[in-house]
């Protein structure tokens, strides 16, 4: 089967690679008569596309969004929706010299092996370009699942050794968006920007990690046991280019607490049953229990860098190599509407399932 689609009852179907002629995609699944912004979605793309920033890629493209079928009047029509994003500003001879080359932690080697074939223009489909046919299907689910009252929000919370000292709970979400990095502290932005211009300047590049906060998700979300709702959400997460761990609730900081310390107890205020702490992270046994949903992504360093590398041609000969190319010395500033992309075409599909 074909690893180009995701969703069973919202699903996107991706097409084209960094340097084609364009990078798109089909969505099936959209319920009707659902009023959808085309300018919202291009406001998407625009906190996505590269060159928006001298921390990103300095390669320029308008990222222009078509939608060529799918919404009429400003409405969904419940059919598939289609849409492209135009390939502009592709300088390929940058690649030329690695026709014949493995870049080291790149998909160079798995993919030639694979496919026997591969395009070195960009990485081809490997390219995080990819992304915005993700970007744009998200913002479509976002604007669906809206109409549930259900927010998402990401935020960069770390930036190799720079970490936001705050809690999720304790984040003004309102911030994010006031700074290049997209970290909701400007004095902890002001370092993590320094640190992505320094490794830049030295020709290398740092890895981060991604915090994403889901609102006003209903009771009920998930399919136990192999559709529990933090798995659909674990794989769509780790189906984005550089990310390298998943963790959700307490995460990883569990394995050090005690039963006594960890179990979220249960009161009733008002009447309604609530937990008392959200180690759980918004779910429970698989299955939403309507707290805040939250979950932590981690991104490794870009593996394009301009430092001199060891490397072998596909003749099995030794190579120094030094990257050439536009690319960024941090994925994760450009990576946080892409989590939140993924994060509503995971919650639209499961409401869409838990509907029939």
């Amino acid at each position: 089967m074909s690893g180009n689609s995701i969703g069973k009852n919202f699903r996107l179907m991706s097409f084209g690679e960094s340097h084609g002629v364009a990078v798109g995609g089909v969505i099936d699944g959209c319920p009707a008569g659902i009023d959808l912004s085309v300018e919202y979605i291009q406001q998407e793309l625009n906190r996505r596309k590269p060159g928006q920033s001298d921390v990103s890629t300095p390669r320029k493209e308008e990222d222009e969004v078509e939608i060529l079928s799918g919404i009429f009047e400003g409405k969904s029509t419940g059919m598939p929706i289609g849409f492209m994003v135009r390939n502009k500003n592709q300088e390929s001879k940058d690649y030329n010299h690695l026709k014949d080359l493995y870049r080291p932690s790149h998909a160079d080697y798995t993919w030639d092996k694979k496919y026997g074939i591969r395009d070195y223009r960009g990485g081809g489909r490997s390219s995080a370009r990819e992304h915005i046919a993700r970007v744009v299907a998200g913002a479509i689910a976002k604007q669906v699942i809206k109409e549930y009252g259900i927010c998402i929000t990401a935020y960069t919370s770390q930036v190799g050794a720079v970490i936001l000292p705050c809690s999720p709970q304790e984040v003004d979400l309102n911030q994010v968006e006031s700074n290049i990095v997209r970290c909701p502290d400007a004095e902890v932005a002001e370092k993590m920007i320094a640190l992505i211009r320094e490794v830049r300047d030295q020709g290398d590049s740092v890895g981060g990690v991604i915090n994403c906060i889901i609102q006003n998700v209903p009771i009920g979300l998930g399919e136990p046991v192999f559709d529990r709702f933090q798995a659909r959400l674990a794989q769509a997460m780790m189906s984005i280019n550089a990310s390298k761990g998943f963790e959700y609730g307490s995460g990883f900081t569990a394995a050090s607490m005690r039963g006594s310390e960890h179990n979220d107890s249960f009161v009733c205020e008002g009447g309604e049953i609530k937990t008392t702490t959200n180690h759980s992270g918004g779910v429970q046994g698989g299955i939403t229990n309507g707290e805040e949903i939250y979950f932590r992504v981690a991104f490794k360093p870009v593996a394009t860098i301009s430092k001199l590398q060891h490397t072998v041609n596909r003749s099995g000969e030794a190579i120094e190599l030094k990257a050439h190319g536009r690319h960024d010395p941090c994925v994760v500033p450009r990576a946080v509407p892409v989590v939140e992309a993924m994060a509503a075409i995971v919650v639209l599909d499961m409401l869409l399932e838990a509907k029939k």
